[in-house]
């Protein structure tokens, strides 16, 4: 009989040794695990608490003991049920199954505990710390919500406001949006860097802020656009004012790293529901009031009105004519003949772009050039213009130049070079007998980048002059910054020269600065032998006008310098 007892002894012991490996093992995953998991007995008693529910909880270790009640356990946990958790309906009394809860401590973190209740009554639950998950979902959440840079609301919002708004209007609730973009931002980004330009947004965005009431909505709506949404003033006095105070407080000075900046804004407002009872439109709209005050000038408020949709529908219909104009090459060039006063000789021409519409006629430049410098078609057509020019010049006599009007738009492109380096290797035309004519106006937008490109021109070979000379504000300091080769007095002050004392000593001024710097000088728009008389007296090098020979094709432009004499004064 002992042989067997001992046998039984020595397998009991195995499984016993077996078991507790088991336990060691169980009790090792449980404390490894990366939730915390605790589990009562049918009278609500802790049987087991593993390292990570203490460590979520931070409870005092002898709360935490095997035996501590459910009761005790709560006491000593700080915080409360979330209401989200104490909304969710009560299971029956002694019903199993599982139960979602949520906790949120003191210290602001969220735990989320899953409670599965077995049908003796004893449960387990798993707990987790769901903090840093949910502070990443509410990050994701406004981020996909709002603009990161100022942390207002984004487009979206903004027309989700917009139909709220829209909704309580039709209760009779007065409502205004305002669409606005910043002046003079460019020049910021390109002087001081895009990290300057996103504080001053930033500041902008602040600004906007301050201006409005809680129940009003500021929205970025992308670049330096944004918009805000006014509810429940009376109106138009309410956005009237709300739009002057937008103005005022953007056009203080900003400070930026240091740098003391000044910017703008315009601002176009629609009004709900005379000027749209939908969010698109409003938007539309607003956008339309903005493009008229930005048009007007600088810090102006502009009202939608409702032929701004037909000016709108009028531009989009040129636009569209141009670019069929553009790929049919409708456009076409005529050249105005520029005299030497002295010689009298043909000296060059300017190149003059005309369109003439095969169903509207002739589209004069003034209608259709300012839109084309808009939508950047200024580009393709000013490229088609070099090429033509150079290509037309390269039949006449090799003493003569051509000059070609050159837009803002292409030296911000960084176009120009490019295409006048085309132009010319293509035709085969000297360098020296294209001359490129660019205004004040064109200078001032981008200082940097427009000297970059006519240094390069120059040293190239091409002659550079300066249109409508002594019409901007900063003719003098143009000259110090790039020896221009010809300057063109602007027609304003040749139209009363014969009359006028003050005009002939300014006339007289500019050709004795230019002389004195070496350059050339045209008296623009000369039309009357006495016109001429004068402007040859007060030492102009040229002259360009009727008197001497309207625009005129190539071709005439050809027989022209055969007998290239001009008229005597």
């Amino acid at each position: 009989m002992t042989a067997p007892i001992a046998e039984d002894t020595v397998s009991l012991r195995a499984e016993i040794d077996a078991l507790r490996s088991e336990l060691d093992l169980l009790h090792d995953a449980l404390e490894r695990m990366p939730h915390g998991m605790c589990a009562f007995d049918s009278a609500d008693h802790l049987v087991l608490a593993n390292a990570h529910y203490r460590k979520i909880w931070r409870l005092p270790e002898e709360v935490t003991r095997r035996g501590s009640s459910f009761r005790q356990i709560m006491d000593a946990t700080p915080g409360r049920e979330t209401a989200a958790s104490r909304n969710q309906p009560k299971p029956a009394p002694g019903s199993e199954g599982t139960r979602w809860r949520e906790w949120q401590l003191d210290d602001g973190r969220i735990v989320e505990i899953v409670v599965s209740r077995r049908a003796d009554g004893s449960c387990v639950a798993l707990h987790e710390d769901v903090t840093e998950q949910r502070q990443a979902q509410e990050r994701i959440s406004f981020l996909a919500r709002h603009d990161l840079l100022t942390g207002l609301p984004n487009r979206g919002v903004l027309r989700e406001e917009l139909e709220r708004a829209l909704a309580s209007n039709r209760r009779g609730e007065s409502l205004a949006l305002f669409c606005l973009d910043l002046d003079r931002f460019k020049p910021v980004n390109d002087t001081y860097g895009h990290a300057a330009g996103d504080e001053l947004l930033r500041q902008v965005a602040q600004r906007l802020r301050e201006c409005v009431r809680e129940t009003d909505v500021v929205a970025r709506l992308g670049g330096d656009e944004f918009s805000v949404v006014q509810r429940g003033a009376v109106q138009p006095e309410g956005s009237t004012r709300l739009a002057r105070r937008l103005i005022d407080v953007l056009t203080r000075p900003f400070d930026v790293d240091g740098h003391v900046v000044h910017i703008g804004t315009s601002v176009g407002v629609a009004m709900a529901p005379s000027d749209g009872e939908d969010s698109e439109t409003l938007l539309r709209h607003a956008d339309l009031a903005l493009y008229r005050a930005k048009s007007e000038g600088r810090g102006q408020l502009s009202y939608f009105e409702p032929d701004m949709n037909e000016r709108v529908d009028a531009r989009r219909g040129l636009e569209n004519a141009m670019r069929e104009a553009l790929a049919a090459r409708q456009f076409e060039l005529a050249y105005q003949p520029r005299y030497a006063i002295d010689a009298q000789r043909l000296m060059g021409v300017e190149a003059l772009l005309r369109w003439n519409h095969p169903q509207r006629g002739a589209i004069s430049p003034g209608e259709f050039v300012p839109l084309a410098e808009e939508t950047g078609l200024i580009v393709p057509i000013g490229r088609l213009v070099l090429e033509r020019a150079c290509r037309d010049a390269l039949a006449w006599p090799a003493h003569t130049t051509v000059a070609v009007n050159v837009s803002a738009v292409q030296f911000a492109r960084d176009t120009l070079v490019a295409d006048v380096t085309h132009a010319l290797a293509e035709s085969g035309l000297p360098a020296r007998r294209l001359e490129l004519e660019i205004t004040e106006s064109t200078m001032v937008k981008d200082p940097t980048r427009v000297l970059g490109a006519l240094h390069t021109l120059r040293d190239r070979g091409v002659r550079i002059a300066m249109d409508d000379f002594g019409t901007g504000f900063s003719s003098l300091s143009h000259l110090r910054s790039f020896p221009f080769d010809h300057l063109k007095i602007d027609r304003s002050f040749v139209r009363d020269v014969v009359e006028r004392a003050d005009l002939q000593a300014i006339v007289r001024g500019i050709a004795t600065l230019a002389q004195g710097m070496g350059m050339q000088t045209t008296a623009e728009g000369v039309e009357t032998a006495e016109q001429l008389a004068t402007v040859r007296a007060l030492g102009c090098d040229a002259i360009q006008g009727f008197l001497l020979g309207r625009p005129a094709p190539a071709a005439h432009i050809g027989r022209l310098m055969r007998d290239a004499r001009a008229p005597t004064g």
